[in-house]
């Protein structure tokens, strides 16, 4: 039962971490890279669709991106739907090959980013603390109907307590290298 418990809260913390990494590749550094606008939604006949469901995504010369629809009439939603987008970023249309150059990165925008990294940081770290709340409760409730001792209590307490150092201390490297890739000019 305490393996299972156990077993839980890593894959909990494993998703709060995996959660972090997505949010991380939205971030713009600069650097082209497909991640960045994937995600914007796009309307697909009257449905919001992901962008990578309706074109692909390339990177070209390392500071481009290129979108190429499926179908010629999807360039007009998927420009407007970049436009929407906070990224700040202009595509430029030739035929059905959309082009979105990423313009280099103030002083001021990098630091700008870089607290909102950190601030991505902190909701990933509340996350794995709160699984390990969620799961020190379990423990304590079974504590409490008996069916383990004080000492595996203790036991399963520091264990859990491990873990979440593990997952934390993973997000604190994630966020460094991030914040390094930013700042990087």
């Amino acid at each position: 039962m305490l393996e299972d418990l156990k077993k839980d809260a890593a894959a909990r913390m494993a998703k709060c971490v995996q959660t972090f990494q997505a949010e991380l590749r939205k971030m713009r550094t600069g650097r082209a890279h497909p991640s960045l606008i994937e995600h914007l939604k796009v309307d697909y006949y009257g449905a919001e669709v992901p962008l990578q469901q309706v074109a692909t995504i390339n990177v070209e010369e390392g500071r481009t991106l290129v979108v190429v629809p499926y179908e010629k009439t999807m360039v007009q939603s998927i420009e407007r739907a970049i436009h929407k987008s906070d990224l700040g970023l202009t595509p430029m249309t030739a035929g059905t090959v959309i082009r979105i150059p990423m313009p280099p990165l103030t002083e001021e925008r990098r630091r700008e980013i870089t607290k909102i990294v950190r601030q991505e940081a902190e909701n990933a770290r509340v996350a794995v603390r709160n699984v390990r709340r969620d799961v020190m409760n379990d423990i304590k409730d079974m504590l409490k109907e008996k069916l383990l001792s004080q000492d595996d209590e203790r036991r399963a307490e520091a264990e859990v307590q491990k873990l979440t150092d593990k997952y934390v201390g993973e997000i604190d490297q994630l966020l460094a290298a991030k914040e390094k890739e930013i700042m990087q000019v």
